[in-house]
């Protein structure tokens, strides 16, 4: 049975103490090999990560990647990306709609109209720029909402 170890913490710990790879090899009592491929995030035997444990000086559990820990991580990654995107999205949106009233302007300017003659397109426009200011404001308090009050599996 092979189980996940925590490779960026072994690696950590590995360096604060200014160890070489095969330095901890040689207090584990495991082989150069097994240390670089446990480092490079494959799978590890229960038995090199209680060699590991003893070297460290740490219960062996405190070497194992925590799943639920992972997962709130991998969401939270996604809900980042999530946002990221959807502000993107909203900047565009922004970006395009000083362009058109830029353009709207100058139709009018050039309408020699007393009036503001793209009133109807820049109201509808400026409808649908606030409508997508508030739906990407709905989703990110949304998500973090849900970030900080998910409740934790027992």
């Amino acid at each position: 049975m092979s189980i996940k170890a925590d490779t960026a913490k072994l690696k950590r710990w590995r360096e604060e103490r200014h160890w070489s790879q095969e330095h901890l090899a040689e207090l584990a009592g495991v082989g150069l090999r097994t240390i670089q491929r446990i480092e490079n995030g494959q799978q590890a035997s229960p038995e090199s990560l209680k060699a590991l444990a003893s070297a460290y000086q740490v219960d062996v559990s405190a070497l194992y990647i925590d799943p639920e820990v992972e997962a709130a991580g991998i969401v939270q990654r996604k809900n980042a990306k999530t946002i990221a995107g959807l502000q993107l999205s909203f900047l565009i949106h922004l970006a395009s709609w000083v362009l058109g009233m830029a353009i709207f302007a100058a139709i009018s300017i050039g309408a020699e109209a007393n009036y503001w003659v793209m009133k109807w397109p820049t109201l509808w426009w400026s409808v649908g720029l606030v409508s997508h200011g508030v739906t990407v404001a709905i989703v990110w308090l949304a998500l973090r909402y849900k970030e900080e009050h998910e409740i934790p599996a027992t």
